[in-house]
């Protein structure tokens, strides 16, 4: 049962970095926005953090598929295909010549994300607490039944 408490800690800081990422990736565009930065910044900024929240994502999907967690998998899965769609078709990369044409589809997308990776942190958190109120109670469970015989 400690394989699942761990399983579920991995969840944890993975989902806190795709959020952190999702966030810098959204603060990026608002200071290109505000002219706080330029564009080429803004969009090498965006395009260096875009493949390691894809591999983040994408390896979560993969550990919970591969540890029948059915209902995490498929509420990533949708996510992970259309990040390898963006992926194989070119498309995830922001142009520098573009940026400014997309800026304002690029926040609404970003902020899509953060609400769906806030959401999935929401469950992660209950399922981590639940695993962890379930282990001790059943390890107490074990250490009491031992100390009697």
């Amino acid at each position: 049962m400690a394989w699942e408490l761990l399983l579920w800690l991995v969840a944890f800081v993975s989902v806190i970095s795709l959020i952190a990422l999702c966030v810098y990736q959204l603060i990026c565009l608002s200071d290109l926005e505000f002219d706080y930065i330029n564009p080429y910044d803004s969009s090498a900024r965006i395009n260096a953090v875009v493949l390691p929240e894809f591999a983040v994502q994408a390896a979560l999907c993969a550990v919970f598929l591969l540890t029948w967690h059915w209902f995490p998998f498929l509420l990533m899965a949708p996510i992970t295909y259309y990040h390898w769609r963006l992926y194989v078709q070119r498309k995830h990369v922001i142009h520098v010549t573009e940026i400014f044409s997309v800026l304002n589809g690029e926040k609404k997308y970003r902020m899509i994300k953060i609400a769906f990776y806030i959401s999935l942190f929401f469950i992660v958190i209950y399922r981590l607490v639940a695993t962890a109120v379930y282990t001790l109670m059943d390890d107490e469970d074990y250490r009491l039944d031992s100390a009697i015989y």
